[in-house]
């Protein structure tokens, strides 16, 4: 069961994916009302049934599936984002390792609701950055009462050279206008393939050839995904429910880096694209 946020004849609507269709439901509250519920497929269902319009997706714009929602994100959570942090930052190499294998994880707030950008909306790369990469990562739905309730796919856009030069930079080369993306869907968790091994993919085009293509899988993340909402939960309370990306398993080459105009897709099963233009 997949939900969406999106615009339709000129209004912001919620509603379910089916094939090549949309159910619009008869709702007066948000998306995050929704997965904030005791049972978010119950209501879910209940407002299939109640629905009175289906229209083609064609017909809808997808919107970023959040509303008032806060994004965060995680690092160094798999092993081949802990090399790379490394490699960018060899005087630092020994806090990347000590992250990687200790309890506590590396969190940071990575978007409020409103900085998020859309599905085919351009996400940016900075101009005071040189080596500009995406970073394709599952996202946890988490409602107010800590618990996950569906995945999406998160876009977290980084300047590694930035947080290369100093590990205190990572603000600056993680978090600025059009920095993240998030959706296009909310699969809800029962609807969800087992974790052990969905497959993630990043493509890459430039002009239309693609440059960089690569793929891994969630049974390399280092972290569960409960263990991470725990850590961050643990002295922060989410009255709206929150996003929060879970890192990244692939990694560009060192010699590559993002253009404008590139076109970025991020693929994870269960859940469909994720596809941004660069501006």
């Amino acid at each position: 069961m997949q939900l969406a946020k999106v615009h339709y004849q000129g209004q912001i609507r919620y509603g379910l994916v089916q094939g090549d269709s949309f159910v619009l439901f008869n709702w007066t509250g948000t998306l995050g009302d929704i997965l904030s519920s005791p049972q978010p497929e119950r209501l879910a269902k209940e407002l299939v049934a109640d629905s009175t319009q289906t229209v083609s997706i064609r017909e809808v714009t997808f919107l970023a599936p959040v509303d008032q929602q806060e994004v965060w994100a995680a690092g160094v959570t798999y092993k081949r984002s802990k090399i790379a942090r490394e490699e960018e930052s060899v005087g630092a190499a020994q806090f990347y390792d000590k992250v990687y294998s200790a309890p506590r994880p590396e969190l940071f707030l990575k978007a409020p609701a409103w900085r998020v950008v859309a599905p085919l909306q351009p996400v940016r790369i900075r101009e005071d950055g040189r080596w500009n990469v995406p970073e394709p990562e599952l996202a946890l739905v988490i409602s107010p009462t800590k618990k996950i309730v569906g995945f999406t796919i998160g876009n977290d856009m980084s300047s590694r050279d930035i947080e290369g030069e100093n590990p205190l930079y990572l603000p600056q080369a993680k978090i600025y206008d059009g920095s993240c993306s998030i959706g296009p869907v909310i699969t809800l968790a029962s609807s969800m393939p087992s974790l052990a091994a969905a497959k993630i993919r990043l493509l890459i085009q430039r002009g239309g050839q693609t440059v960089f293509d690569g793929s891994t899988d969630t049974g390399m993340l280092n972290r569960t995904p409960e263990s991470l909402v725990e850590w961050l939960t643990k002295e922060l309370s989410f009255p709206y429910g929150a996003i929060l990306l879970t890192g990244t398993g692939i990694v560009p080459p060192d010699d590559f880096t993002l253009a404008r105009g590139d076109v970025i897709s991020i693929s994870i099963d269960g859940i469909g694209t994720l596809t941004n233009p660069v501006a």
